[in-house]
Formats: C-alpha cells, structure tokens, sequence
C-alpha cells in the first residue's frame, strides 16, 4: 500500500495528514500556525511519527496559504513569499520538509490543492476548466484550465482584484495591507468581523452585512467567469458556511452577467454552477495528498 502525506498549510492552523488514498486516511492531526520554526517542526515531528507507525511515506503534498513560489526551477520554490501573516514573509516550507524526510515534495496554493481533490474525487469530477475560491480567513482562488492547474508568472490571486466600493452604502476601508480594498480586504471573514464588532458566524442571516457580502463576492466572480469561462465554480471556506449566501451570490451573478452568456449550464442551472465543495472541509487536505500524488503518480 504505498502512502502519501498531505499538509494544508492555513494561516490559521496546520492540518497533516497521511493516506493511502481519499478514503484511507491513516492519521490527521491539526495545530494552531504560530512561528514558522514551532509550525514546521510540529508538523515534521507528526510526519515522522506517522512513517515509524506505518511504513515509508511515497512524497509529501504542502498546500499552503500565499502568496507562494510554486515554480519547481526557482531558487524559492516551496517559499511562502509576500504574505500579509506577520513572521511568515519569505518562508521556506518545502525545504526543511524534504531535508527531514528524504522524500518528493510537492508544493501548491492550498486553493490550487483543493482544485486538484475536488476534479479527482468531488465536485469538478468529469470538467477539465473550472474555478475553486475560497472564502475565509483570507480569500483565494486555484483554477484548472484544460485539465492543467493554472500557473504563469506563479498562480492565480482571485482575491485581490477591486470590486465595486460604494463608500456611501459601506465606509468600511478595507483590511488588506496591501490593497486596502480589494475583495479580501472587503469579504473575508477578518474583514466581515472587522466592520460589524463580531465575528462573522454570529451575525444572523438578516444582518445587512450579508447583503455586502453576496455583492462583494459575486463581483469578484464573474470577472472570472468571464476571463478563464470555467465550466462550475465552487465555493468554499468558512464564511461560505452560512446555507443563505449561496443562493444570494448566485442570483447577483446572473444580474451582473445580465444575459451576456447564454450558455444552458450557466443560464438554466445557476445551483449547479455556483455550488459548495463535494469534499466539504477536507478539501484543503486531500489537496495536499492529491498533490503528493501527482509527485509520484502524475
């Protein structure tokens, strides 16, 4: 039985896990991200662990918040490079995990991650083009275009381009360091709890912020809809939690794209379009198995 290990590296906790497949998960573990010395060691400490317990693992996945070099002929590759986490700009993640384990390493955006195990074993099953985007502690989105997951100059930011901000309906400036606001600095969980004083799964679904949040949100989308023409867009996240945002996004979508694109998929099944992840919450960490497995399997 050969054994893959799998890391999604959040911005919040650390999830490890190793499996022979999707639905032989061996061992899981989930630590809070502190320093990346303490963080990679916990979860190196857990790899090794899990190798004496059940044999040689084949290759290690990291899916990892970013921005990331995930260029495998870069000096940086398997960085952490530009994030807005304080202590963690400029991390090398990979590296100390392939020095303490001797194994292929293979390293992606976790929403990359989760595009790969959703086409494998979830909601993109049978699509070659289509777009993950995550909606949480931060905002991001992985993409895969006839059947390749999307890189270039390094991979998508799905969350960081400007959305419509009308400063009179929300005089919310925007929590991203970078941008101010952009849609992560509008929509993302710490940006919802930000403008209202409370975090946003204790808002209620009546609550105007929501209203914000589906106009945000669907403004960032269908630009991609629009740039990449993904056969389904699947949303996740923590934010994407709340049952009543779904259907809200939905319906804006179809009024920004105002009967431009008349494809039947689109047109005749905004449910099946917009739709949550067929893996739910594991979906960052069989990324990172998925991932390992393109390392040794393609």
């Amino acid at each position: 039985m050969t054994l893959w290990a799998g890391m999604e590296a959040g911005g919040t906790k650390f999830v490890c896990a190793v499996a022979s497949g999707p639905d032989t998960m061996l061992a899981e573990t989930r630590f809070p991200t502190t320093t990346p010395d303490e963080t990679i060691s916990r979860a190196i400490a857990f790899l090794r662990e899990q190798r004496a317990a059940h044999g040689e693992i084949a290759a290690v996945g990291i899916a990892s918040f970013g921005p990331v070099d995930p260029n495998p002929a870069s000096p940086t590759f398997g960085y952490i490079t530009t994030t807005p986490k304080p202590g963690w700009a400029h991390v090398d993640l990979a590296g100390p995990v392939r020095e303490a384990l001797g194994v292929p390493v293979a390293f992606d955006t976790d929403v990359n991650g989760a595009a790969l195990a959703e086409a494998r074993w979830g909601a993109a099953r049978g699509l070659d083009t289509f777009v993950y985007l995550t909606v949480g502690t931060g905002i991001g989105g992985g993409a895969m275009v006839n059947g390749k997951l999307l890189h270039g100059l390094m991979h998508p930011e799905m969350g960081h381009v400007f959305v419509p901000h009308d400063r009179a309906r929300d005089p919310f400036p925007g929590i991203c360091p970078y941008h101010a606001d952009c849609l992560e600095g509008l929509a993302s969980g710490p940006a919802l709890e930000a403008r209202c004083g409370r975090p946003a799964d204790t808002l209620p679904p009546e609550h105007p912020a929501w209203e914000l949040e589906a106009d945000y949100l669907a403004h960032g989308l269908v630009p991609q809809i629009y740039i990449l023409s993904p056969q389904r867009i699947i949303l996740g996240g923590g934010v994407m939690d709340q049952a009543h945002l779904l259907p809200r996004i939905r319906e804006r979508v179809l009024r920004l794209l105002n009967n431009y694109i008349r494809q039947p998929t689109l047109m005749e099944d905004i449910d099946g379009f917009l739709v949550s992840p067929g893996l739910g919450n594991r979906a960052g960490v069989l990324g990172a198995i998925a991932l390992a497995q393109e390392a040794t399997l393609g």
